[in-house]
């Protein structure tokens, strides 16, 4: 089909992990499985024997074996999964021993450290001890507020080995940012860096951290990490009880991994936090681990001795994910910095130079280096590279083209979609499937996906309600102090009463590949038909002179109006002619309700630190709410832009 930009060969999918996955499920259950929709299928429909023949493929170590994997009430959410099992999370990161790279660390100045497995489990024993003589126990939550570097890395691994609950930040959130997500778990042990960097700027941490511990009335101990502050010192912080990372850390030995039950809490994660305060999402360990092992292993194919990138922040779930990485073998690349510093070329630069095989992005990094005019197939090797991965927000047809003319034609195009809901995938990439323009390859394994209308009936071809209608083990364990569960159930469950919701405006096509049109909180609805903002943004980015857009539905006169903001390429103003230009676009290839009533210029497009748009924060400035929480923002002062515009203010 014309929409086919790339297919695996036959001799590919054979060597896949995943058509290995699907030879061993028919010869243990005697079945003739021959697709991946067949395979699918039975995931869905024979969940437990699903769920344990995975474990067993990826040989999970149960300290204490199930004594049963699935039972379900009548409901979602009530499930429990491998009851009465025990495993330990970070032993599975860590099972080599050997001399293989386990990590390397990069930073934006260019200084590179490589950990074999064998230092890397080193450095998680020394840790360990430091903690243990710290008096941390399962349950106690560390917190960390750090680059994505080796030893945040450490860190988490060191926590999760004894039980503890690990939540991680990024050091671009300001103080009421952190505040509003660690005061809420009280944690007992801080890891903060007294600075980074970050666009070639040095940024001193001091204060910062400071003024957070001064808000966290339960903390025991600040553990600092100097970084890129060279001759920081323990006395210039005001806990009660601080050391510098090389003080605290104690070396030698090997870690001891507390076995604990498959539902013992693991990470703690935020929602984004720009219209409330954040809510905190607790997860499973067994149920990360098992999710984790599936989408690396066999829906990336990653092998023991691949080498897995993905450009991150320790405050976004994708560096969760990145981690887990280390649980089928491979080489994680950890990148700290600007991805454009110095010149837009640096991640690509960083896949030559570590051979890299699988690259993870934003949509918005994509369509940043086609706007930069970059060519890598031209100017880059790339020779290893054979997924690209990419998340954050809806990669557009048009991103799809450029990845295949510019980048690299023999690759599998990976978009995927879940959240920091389930720290993991509803829909994903796939090796044995072919990639087609502007689609999500497939449904994952396990994941009972479907698009719903809002009568709760199944659709295809048509957009609706992304869905899930059956338990799955990486779904929360809850939220943080939520003591009867309404909360997360009012999230999740309250719009399909037994069925996960999750917020995304999506569409099933009849070949099994799903479109991603937006979030469903950010739907506009013109005359009361719903609309993806992600349907606008895929015309508008056709616009030559449009770097970026976002579109917001504006109250007026007891309906609901379209409006459009458009930030151009330097020196460029928005005229007359370019609004009707990009009025015909839009209505060119979707319909006269898409095309926006009023179109602006902006300067600048908010966006949360993990690049996300914020098109409800926006919504709420033109309409003269307030926006809580504006530390979650990388940019808050673009927010400014939309407040009192005169064009939103007369008939279109």
């Amino acid at each position: 089909m014309n929409d086919v930009l790339w297919r695996p060969s036959t001799a590919q999918i054979e060597a896949s992990r995943m058509d290995a996955f699907r030879r061993r499920v028919n010869l243990r259950y005697n079945l003739q499985l021959d697709d991946y929709q067949a395979l699918h299928r039975w995931s869905i429909e024979q969940r437990s024997a699903f769920w344990q023949t995975l474990a067993d493929y990826f040989h999970v170590h149960w300290h204490t074996p199930p004594s049963q994997v699935l039972s379900e009430g009548p409901q979602m959410p009530d499930a429990q999964w491998f009851t009465n099992a025990t495993l330990n999370f970070a032993e599975h990161l860590l099972r080599r021993r050997d001399d293989r790279p386990a990590l390397v660390a990069v930073r934006e100045d260019g200084q590179r450290q490589l950990f074999t497995h064998a230092q890397l489990a080193a450095q998680v024993a020394g840790l360990q001890t430091a903690f243990k003589a710290a008096g941390i126990v399962p349950g106690d939550r560390v917190a960390a507020v750090m680059p994505n570097t080796w030893q945040t890395l450490v860190a988490m691994l060191a926590c999760t080995s004894l039980g503890a609950v690990w939540s991680s930040s990024s050091p671009e959130f300001g103080v009421h940012g952190i505040i509003d997500r660690f005061g809420q778990i009280e944690p007992k042990l801080l890891i903060a860096c007294a600075g980074y960097q970050y666009a070639g700027k040095a940024i001193d941490q001091v204060d910062k951290v400071n003024q957070v511990c001064a808000q966290l009335p339960g903390l025991e101990r600040l553990i600092v990490v100097p970084h890129t502050r060279s001759g920081t010192r323990a006395d210039e912080f005001q806990a009660a009880n601080v050391s510098l990372w090389d003080e605290f850390f104690q070396p030698g030995g090997e870690p001891r991994f507390t076995p604990l039950p498959f539902d013992h809490p693991l990470y703690i994660l935020y929602s984004s936090g720009t219209t409330g305060v954040p809510k905190c999402i607790v997860h499973r360990a067994g149920g990360v681990l098992l999710q984790h092992l599936k989408e690396h292993g066999l829906h990336n194919d990653l092998k023991a001795d691949d080498v897995l990138f993905y450009y991150t922040t320790c405050g976004w779930m994708m560096w969760n994910w990145l981690a887990s990485g280390l649980a089928v073998g491979a080489t994680l690349v950890l990148y700290d910095g600007s991805p454009f510093h110095p010149g837009p070329e640096r991640l690509l630069d960083l896949i030559d130079a570590e051979g890299i095989q699988a690259f993870g992005t934003s949509a918005k990094y994509l369509a940043a280096l086609e706007q930069a005019g970059l060519e890598p197939a031209a100017s880059h090797r790339l020779a290893r590279l054979r997924l690209l991965l990419s998340t954050g927000s809806p990669l557009s047809p048009h991103s799809y083209d450029y990845v295949y003319r510019k980048i690299k034609a023999d690759l599998c195009l990976a978009s995927m979609s879940g959240g920091t809901d389930i720290v993991s995938c509803f829909v994903l990439g796939n090796p044995t499937l072919p990639v087609r323009r502007g689609e999500i390859q497939c449904k994952g394994l396990g994941m009972a996906v479907e698009v719903w209308d809002e009568h709760g009936q199944p659709v295809e071809g048509e957009k609706g309600e992304l869905v899930c209608t059956r338990n799955f083990p990486s779904m929360p364990l809850g939220f943080w102090k939520d003591a009867d569960g309404s909360r997360y159930h009012d999230a999740y469950f309250s719009q399909f009463p037994g069925v996960w919701a999750q917020g995304d405006y999506a569409e099933q096509r009849a070949d099994g590949g799903l479109v991603i049109h937006g979030r469903s909180d950010a739907v506009l609805n013109p005359g009361g038909v719903r609309i993806g903002t992600a349907e606008i943004y895929r015309q508008v980015e056709k616009v030559e002179q449009v770097l970026e857009s976002v579109a917001i539905g504006q109250d007026w006169q007891g309906d609901v109006r379209v409006v459009l903001f458009v930030r151009l390429r330097d020196g460029l103003q928005l005229d007359e002619a370019l609004r009707q230009h990009i009025r015909q676009v839009i209505r060119q290839y979707t319909t006269p309700r898409h095309v926006p009533a009023v179109i602006a210029q902006v300067d600048d497009i908010p966006r949360t630190i993990s690049g996300k748009l914020v098109e409800l924060a926006i919504r709420n400035v033109v309409h003269g709410l307030p926006v809580k929480n504006t530390d979650a923002l990388a940019n808050p002062e673009a927010l400014e832009q939309f407040r009192d515009r005169e064009e939103l203010r007369t008939p279109s």
